[in-house]
């Protein structure tokens, strides 16, 4: 039985749902292999426009599952390093996936949980639904994930969150800046096909550069110059950058929006 159900349809939205739902989508190694694999093969695909991040059932992700940190009690500490690679394998395979991702966090999403939904680039979350960095009280740390929640939250916010190991619902998730949108649970659907529609709207290669544009600046402030540069440039010569100039002079859409009307 597969961990991920992947359905496409035919604008290229790809909708990845955690299915584990028994264990309330808990990540193990199973999962963390098929999402790594399947983004993979989905990044090599010029046609993905956008992928939607979801759970089965009512949680998103309650974190790391039972039997498998219940196997690693016995573990040395180089199979630790491993198993943290593996996760940070799937973190970075969201984090840095070149099509934008939209996470439907539709309930809880706990320590790894949390940690995937802070590598989406949109996050639409329901209301009444929990996050947290919860490892401080297994005896642990946020440690994998810390890379990627930084950023967003900043050093204060992750101080108070990772010492304390508290739960916060998403209207303090969203003041932290590591959900986007929170609604009721029965808005869900439509307000994350609302933001995907919005992504359609973007041109393909200009959102793949985009992307890299905010990390290379981020990573580089001081001589952000010598990245966003060549970037325009780029751009705007580019067969995209011409169509787009000029969809928008003839008013029309442009060649990359899709054509049913479900993203006009």
């Amino acid at each position: 039985m597969s961990v991920l159900l992947t359905e496409r349809d035919d604008r290229g939205v790809v909708t990845l749902t955690i299915d584990r739902p028994e264990v309330r989508n808990a990540m193990s190694p199973e999962l963390m292999t098929a999402l790594t694999d399947t983004l993979a093969d989905l990044a090599d695909d010029p046609d993905v426009r956008v992928v939607v991040l979801t759970g089965s059932g009512e949680v998103f992700s309650a974190g790391g599952d039972l039997e498998w940190m219940r196997e690693g009690v016995d573990k040395d500490r180089a199979e630790h390093e491993a198993d943290s690679a593996r996760l940070a394998d799937v973190f970075r395979a969201v984090d840095e996936f070149p099509a934008p991702v939209v996470g439907r966090m539709n309930g809880h999403a706990i320590a790894g949980g949390t940690g995937l939904m802070c590598a989406c680039d949109v996050v639409v979350a329901v209301r009444g639904a929990k996050m947290g960095f919860t490892e401080v009280r297994l005896g642990i740390a946020p440690a994998t994930i810390s890379r990627i929640v930084l950023p967003k939250i900043g050093p204060s916010a992750a101080r108070r969150w990772f010492l304390t190991g508290e739960l916060f619902d998403t209207e303090v998730a969203r003041d932290m800046g590591l959900v986007h949108e929170v609604v009721a649970p029965d808005e869900l659907d439509d307000r994350v096909e609302e933001v995907v529609s919005a992504l359609l709207l973007g041109a393909p290669e200009a959102q793949r550069r985009t992307k890299t544009l905010v990390r290379d600046v981020l990573a580089d402030p001081v001589d952000a110059d010598r990245h966003t540069i060549p970037v325009i440039a780029d751009l705007r010569v580019s067969a995209e950058g011409q169509e787009g100039m000029a969809a928008f002079f003839e008013r029309r859409p442009a060649a990359w929006v899709p054509t049913d009307g479900a993203s006009s």
